[in-house]
């Protein structure tokens, strides 16, 4: 009778109740190298692509953008954003990235006076700490912006190195809007 019970016991076990269980493979020193690339591959190939079609990482090497950006300050930008009138933007320009603050967009009418701006007939409301002026204009007023343009002025307005002297910026140039920036200076 403890025979029937024994193989009863065996049948409810499982299926391979009377195999010999399988061993287990070792892995290698190979094995662990292999995965540990293939890891560190995966990984950088996030980032880059993070880096390269969500993100951006900028150093400013200059002071357009000063008080807002200081020369040598870290900046990470979206490239994703939506772009609207007031935001601070990373763009192509002359081989370089500058640093810039959009004014207007595409179709808008620019008229710039003495310490003022006008954009479609309304003076605009900024906290600019220096007064823009349209001395050394290379574009004349009232300026369109062209179609999948957008007008740039520096904060260091008497910087013109913006769309007072290259006309409207190309949206294909605008590496994104700024949304964090580090002070690096004295660090």
């Amino acid at each position: 009778m403890e025979e029937n019970v024994n193989s009863a016991a065996s049948i409810t076990d499982g299926k391979n109740a009377g195999a010999a269980p399988k061993p287990k493979k070792k892995r290698t020193a190979w094995n662990y190298a292999l995965s540990f690339f293939f890891k560190l591959g995966l990984t950088a190939l996030v980032i880059w692509g993070l880096l390269t079609f969500v993100a951006g990482i900028h150093i400013c090497h200059d002071n357009s953008a000063y008080p807002s950006v200081k020369d040598g300050d870290f900046c990470l930008t979206y490239r994703l954003a939506k772009l609207r009138q007031g935001a601070m933007i990373a763009y192509r320009q002359d081989g370089r990235t500058r640093l810039g603050r959009i004014i207007a967009m595409s179709g808008d009418k620019v008229e710039i006076f003495n310490d003022y701006i006008m954009v479609n007939d309304y003076g605009i409301s900024e906290n600019a700490v220096y007064p823009t002026s349209p001395e050394g204009s290379a574009i004349a007023y009232p300026y369109i912006v062209p179609d999948d343009h957008v007008f740039v002025l520096n904060d260091f307005r008497s910087d013109i190195s913006d769309s007072r002297t290259y006309g409207g910026i190309p949206l294909e140039d605008v590496e994104g809007a700024v949304v964090f920036t580090m002070r690096m200076r004295g660090i």
